[in-house]
């Protein structure tokens, strides 16, 4: 009877330790777009193995239409702690409220740059005649419906001139495109040069010229509604600390050093 009481003690006492506030395990909720996710993968589990904060992950794009944007997501009720995104589609969510104020840190820029299948021939993208040439050769171009896709079809198509002479494919994630790519079903993918490297089957060509670039700034911030501030404010520090300096590198971005 003793020892009977004296487990039932010990069990009791363990569940209360364990669900104890100074015990349970923090938790961090992030919503990110493609062009910082290669950079983010490398260094997250040092964070998560410094810290002991426990971070979920969520995929979203920058900007857009339907259900994939980050902003949509939110719209729709996604929890969430922090995004990182552009810039161009994180002024949208300061524009709709759903930002903390002074929570906003900039991490790393990109420029767009151009794909090919794995061991196919590179094609010249280094000038504007050199790329026009490129677009218009290509069987089926697929770009990301987000901020360089939006750039690219909006802008440099027109000011090219061949806006309605190029075989384009525009779909919902950066993934999508050069999904496509390695599977055959498009032969050229532009696109954020962080989003294009280190993808399977895919190789990157080239970065477009500069009169026709668009360099990106991807930024993070807190979410006015998150349900765990302080966590997501460790992170932004993190990601924008010299800590992730070669990682950001090597996904073909340049840090910026945490610039508000």
């Amino acid at each position: 009877m003793k020892k009977r009481i004296v487990a039932v003690l010990v069990t009791c006492l363990a569940t209360s330790f364990a669900a104890s506030p100074g015990n349970a395990m923090e938790k961090l909720v992030v919503m990110m777009s493609g062009g910082f996710s290669l950079a983010y993968r490398q260094v997250l589990p040092e964070f998560e193995r410094a810290t002991g904060i426990a971070v979920t992950t969520l995929s979203g794009a920058s900007q857009g239409t339907g259900p994939k944007t980050i902003k949509s997501q939110l719209e729709q009720g996604a929890e969430v702690d922090m995004v990182i995104l552009s810039k161009e589609g994180l002024g949208e969510l300061i524009a709709a409220g759903r930002i903390a104020e002074g929570s906003t840190v900039d991490l790393a820029s990109v420029p767009v740059g151009a794909a090919v299948r794995q061991r196919a021939p590179k094609p010249d993208v280094a000038s504007v005649d050199a790329l026009k040439q490129t677009l218009l050769s290509a069987h089926l171009v697929a770009m990301g419906a987000s901020t360089s896709g939006i750039f690219m079809k909006d802008v440099v198509l027109p000011k090219l001139g061949i806006a309605d002479k190029v075989s384009l494919k525009m779909v919902q994630r950066g993934t999508d495109s050069t999904a496509m790519l390695a599977a055959g079903e498009a032969d050229l993918v532009i696109g954020p040069v962080s989003e294009l490297i280190g993808q399977p089957g895919v190789e990157l060509a080239g970065v477009l010229p500069d009169a026709v670039q668009l360099i990106q700034p991807f930024a993070a911030a807190v979410i006015k509604t998150a349900h765990n501030p302080d966590q997501a404010k460790k992170l932004i520090a993190f990601l924008a600390s010299g800590q992730t300096t070669a990682a950001i590198k090597n996904s073909g971005m340049q840090p910026l050093g945490g610039r508000k």
